[in-house]
């Protein structure tokens, strides 16, 4: 491949072809029906029927208000974090070229942790807990900077960024164990559910509010991740083609840090989702980053939202986190690739 070309291989060169579009299109419905499901079950049944109509036509009856001011701010929030988390996850293992890595590997999940903890625990009394958003963003952000500090040795190398990552996360999670221990009783069972994540009394300002912060990353994703490609070769080979890796890596590092830090600060620690999704997107789409992203974003946030709905329907009348049932398929599956990569 010459140079100029495989310095193009971005996310819209060749990866639109006549077998991959109908594949993201089923896809694309794949995501529509497990949203509408979600939608139409709960406490008060919706028929599909009803639920379709009302999407179209909102009226004053009391299923348009259950279906537009509470299951549908839920399953949007549910699928913009999911798909930011998948996204990030994404990126990062082709980054640092290990399938293991991941918003929750990296100290990016335990840092805005230990940073909305904080908050939660000492701060949210005060000054309430709108501002507990910018805490959880602001944790991810010192682990992430921690990282860069520990790990940057004439340039950044993915081992060493894994390895900081692994210790950073082990010790924000000191950390959040500590303030655990100290923090009020009245904050100990809010911080539990937002360590576990969930989407419960989701709200559309939280809704926007993800949205704004994907508005101004994204663009900036879709014109770094063009050079992906090229910074899965050997840094020197790289260099001699002309890209700029160790800059590069930083701002695609600082861009996953904001898409993941930004969901984690809206629906909490959900962790695993950011390295599940990926690699059922490679059992699908085998090669080309665009047709991988999509199916990575269409998956992760299908996985919030399936089970957001088990969290609320299987112990009726609880509404368990949905990090619960996240956590419950995702560390199984972490054990297997463990085992694979020792194989």
């Amino acid at each position: 491949m010459p140079d100029s070309q495989l310095l193009r291989c971005g996310p819209f060169s060749r990866h639109y072809s006549r077998r991959l579009l109908p594949l993201l299109l089923g896809c694309t419905a794949m995501t529509l029906l497990i949203a509408l499901v979600a939608l139409n079950t709960g406490d008060v049944e919706i028929s599909l029927a009803q639920t379709l109509r009302l999407l179209v036509q909102p009226d004053t009856s009391a299923h348009s208000f259950i279906l537009h001011q509470l299951r549908l701010p839920r399953v949007a929030l549910a699928m913009l974090a999911g798909g930011g988390l998948g996204l990030a996850g994404l990126i990062l293992q082709t980054l640092v070229r290990n399938p293991l890595a991941s918003p929750d590997t990296l100290g990016v999940t335990a840092g805005a942790s230990a940073g909305a903890l904080l908050w939660l625990s000492f701060f949210s009394l005060q000054y309430g807990s709108a501002l507990l958003p910018y805490a959880a963003m602001g944790g991810a952000a010192c682990a992430v900077g921690l990282i860069f500090l520990l790990s940057w040795r004439s340039g950044l190398t993915p081992l060493r960024l894994i390895l900081t990552g692994v210790g950073v996360s082990a010790l924000a999670g000191a950390v959040v164990t500590l303030v655990l221990v100290f923090s009020p009783l009245t904050t100990t069972f809010s911080a539990w559910i937002w360590l576990s994540g969930s989407v419960y009394a989701a709200t559309w300002d939280k809704v926007l509010r993800l949205l704004a912060v994907y508005v101004w990353a994204l663009p900036v994703l879709l014109f770094l991740t063009r050079y992906l490609k090229t910074l899965q070769l050997d840094d020197a080979l790289a260099i001699g083609l002309g890209v700029r890796v160790q800059p590069l890596r930083v701002l695609l590092l600082l861009s996953c840090v904001v898409l993941s830090g930004g969901a984690i600060a809206q629906v909490g620690a959900m962790a695993f989702v950011g390295l599940i999704a990926p690699h059922l997107a490679r059992l699908v789409v085998r090669n080309g980053f665009f047709g991988q992203a999509f199916v990575t974003v269409c998956s992760a946030g299908s996985m919030v939202v399936i089970a957001d709905l088990l969290g609320r329907t299987l112990f009726r009348p609880a509404d368990l986190p949905a990090g619960i049932f996240v956590a419950l398929a995702g560390a199984p599956f972490f054990l297997w690739l463990l085992i694979r990569q020792r194989t």
